[in-house]
């Protein structure tokens, strides 16, 4: 079992709808995503879906590597811009095998300018698969600004804005690594809403005892409990009668999870066996 620290001061979650809707949406980008690199970089890419949560900024550059390449890109009409970071190993051996060369180990170092033009533009068309991805969600067009390799000074947002992260492992060739894409929150949630509402908070006791109402349950017609003691049940053998207390013309108990909530007498429906309610009690538990 996972457990998962849940903070008072900042209960920021995902609605339950809103989540299901982002995993969709971001588990079809994650097979785009290896769709297009596996013919950008000549070798087979596979990239999957971790996880989609929200968080502020703050929290989202804290858990970044010292080095890292994290793309920004804007969004029109909006001030806070789209992140879609991987580790620089990754794009150093997109590079090379873009240019025809083989996967090698080399050090993390800062890219080129013409390293750099080549991840844009493949981020480039990394941008038009998400918004195929998410349909309705983002509709304007997403703009590379720029690649820094710092993430505290990558001011993609303010510190407490919230932003939708999701996570996922890369695989390309022989190399792995983790990859993100963290998109401010309030782009996709006002189009969350009105695309998959929630129910209104004010309509949720009506709705929770709508829910109860159907539930179904196991209804039993009982005998009068007769109390006996250990010593009695310890002697029972093959033959013994046990004298209970239930008069013989006394409705039988007509229990609900163990409790008695009235009196029903046996009948029959058709060629079936019934209980005919005959009296209710008053259960305020």
């Amino acid at each position: 079992m996972t457990v998962e620290t849940y903070d008072f001061n900042r209960p920021s979650t995902l609605a339950r709808e809103h989540s299901r809707v982002l995993e969709v949406g971001f588990e079809t980008f994650a097979r785009q995503w290896s769709t297009q690199l596996t013919a950008k970089v000549r070798a087979k890419a596979l990239v999957t879906s971790d996880y989609v949560l929200m968080q502020t900024y703050d929290e989202y550059v804290a858990q970044m590597p010292s080095m890292t390449a994290m793309v920004l890109c804007s969004v029109e009409g909006h001030g806070a811009r789209i992140v879609v970071q991987f580790p620089v190993a990754s794009a150093l051996d997109w590079i090379a095998r873009m240019l025809g060369g083989r996967s090698a180990s080399v050090p993390e170092r800062k890219l080129t300018q013409l390293e750099a033009t080549l991840v844009s533009r493949l981020t480039a068309e990394t941008l038009e698969d998400l918004r195929y991805s998410l349909g309705s969600l983002i509709t304007g067009p997403l703009v590379v600004e720029g690649i820094q390799y710092n993430a505290q000074f990558a001011q993609a947002a303010a510190i407490t804005d919230l932003m939708i992260v999701a996570g996922f492992t890369m695989r390309v060739g022989s190399l792995a690594g983790g990859a993100t894409v963290a998109i401010p929150a309030d782009l996709l949630l006002t189009r969350l809403g009105a695309a998959n509402p929630v129910a209104d908070a004010e309509g949720a006791r009506d709705l929770v005892e709508a829910q109860l109402a159907a539930v179904p349950m196991d209804v039993s017609l009982s005998l009068e409990p007769l109390p006996v003691r250990p010593a009695d049940i310890l002697g029972l053998k093959v033959g013994d009668v046990l004298t209970l207390n239930h008069a013989r013309h006394r409705p039988f108990d007509l229990t609900v999870g163990g409790r008695t909530i009235g009196r029903a007498a046996v009948g029959t429906s058709g060629s079936r066996l019934a209980a005919h309610v005959t009296a209710l009690e008053e259960n305020n538990r």
